[in-house]
């Protein structure tokens, strides 16, 4: 049974920075010297992000992940909330009618969640199922999509509402590791939520639209290493090693091929892309595994370059634009996280 997308909501800080600006704003720039300026230029020069969006700063220097913590709740809050109501006005249904609810972070942690807060900020029914998906990754909203289909697949009825909330700058890095300066160069903030309904409930709204089909996902051999998102003291630490995009490169292909044909298709029946930018090295892996043109995944590069990577919420973002001008034909959308994980999903329109 497919899962049909009713409706796709973003939001993100008002708080809007250019990519000089950002640069000016990073925290190896406080005692660079004039050649360590100059490398760090370049490196953000070459990240593919112009502008992202991001909550103001700590004026802490450093602050520790408590500290970082206790800024997530009410901004993660703010966020879900306004991505959620745009999503639902979208589908055009009351929040009350939401029958399960999840969330997805990777950014930051506290119990009670915000999916909590949700539940009275919108408000939904105090009896709504919620699930949370957290520390997943630039992936997790793929995670999400797959248990939202598996809630409608148990009962037809269900209307599922999830919602994507990263608050990346959190976790700005001080220091020189190679690694924290290609993340601060790249990641944002940001939130996206969607509305999904079953075959019955979406026949009784008339919905058209996206329609999830099929998913999975593989791990990569010999990769755990290369991409990792762990908790120190003063916030989250990325590790993103250079070897990340060569890896999808080379196995990438393979592992689409075999996956597709048993969906009935080849790759050059696909349509349209929706492809996670977790950097423009990424992006140009999957051009080189997949044989495509750049044209084909252009949403991405465009949302990389407005938006930066907001992580989990990122693919809604791509997702919400592809929709106006998705054909009939498939879909596929794919991300990339710790494992080094690949995720995949197949709509139809």
């Amino acid at each position: 049974m497919p899962l049909s997308v009713i409706g796709l909501g973003t939001s993100v800080p008002q708080g809007r920075l250019s990519q000089a600006e950002a640069l000016a704003l990073a925290p190896q720039m406080h005692a660079a010297s004039p050649r360590q300026q100059r490398l760090l230029e370049r490196i953000y020069q070459r990240s593919g992000v112009t502008h992202r969006h991001c909550i103001p700063p700590s004026v802490s220097p450093n602050p520790t992940t408590a500290e970082r913590m206790r800024r997530y709740q009410p901004a993660a809050l703010d966020l879900a909330q306004r991505a959620s109501l745009l999503a639902l006005e979208d589908a055009g249904i009351e929040a009350s009618a939401v029958t399960h609810l999840i969330t997805v972070s990777c950014t930051g942690f506290g119990a009670p969640g915000f999916d909590l807060a949700l539940i009275a900020s919108l408000p939904l029914s105090r009896d709504v199922a919620r699930t949370h998906v957290g520390f997943m990754g630039c992936h997790g909203a793929f995670n999400g999509l797959r248990v939202a289909r598996a809630f409608v697949e148990s009962d037809p009825k269900a209307c599922v509402l999830l919602c994507a909330v990263e608050l990346c700058s959190l976790h700005l890095q001080e220091g020189w590791n190679p690694d924290h300066i290609v993340a601060n160069a790249l990641f944002a903030d940001g939130a996206g939520a969607v509305v999904a309904v079953g075959s019955e409930l979406g026949s009784e709204l008339g919905s058209g639209g996206l329609q999830l089909v099929a998913s999975s996902s593989t791990v990569l051999a010999g990769t755990e290493e290369l991409m990792g998102w762990t908790i120190e003291d003063h916030g989250f630490s990325m590790v993103l090693s250079s070897q990340v995009p060569s890896r999808i490169a080379a196995n990438l292909r393979p592992w689409l091929d075999h996956w597709l044909a048993g969906q009935g298709l080849a790759l050059p029946e696909v349509e349209t892309w929706a492809v996670h930018p977790g950097g423009p090295r990424i992006l140009r892996a999957v051009l080189e595994s997949a044989g495509l043109q750049p044209a084909q995944i252009d949403l991405s590069t465009e949302v990389l370059s407005q938006f930066g990577n907001m992580s989990s919420a990122t693919i809604l973002f791509i997702l919400e634009r592809l929709r106006t001008r998705a054909g009939s034909g498939p879909c596929l959308a794919l991300g990339f996280g710790p494992g080094l994980t690949v995720e995949a999903a197949l709509f139809l329109s």
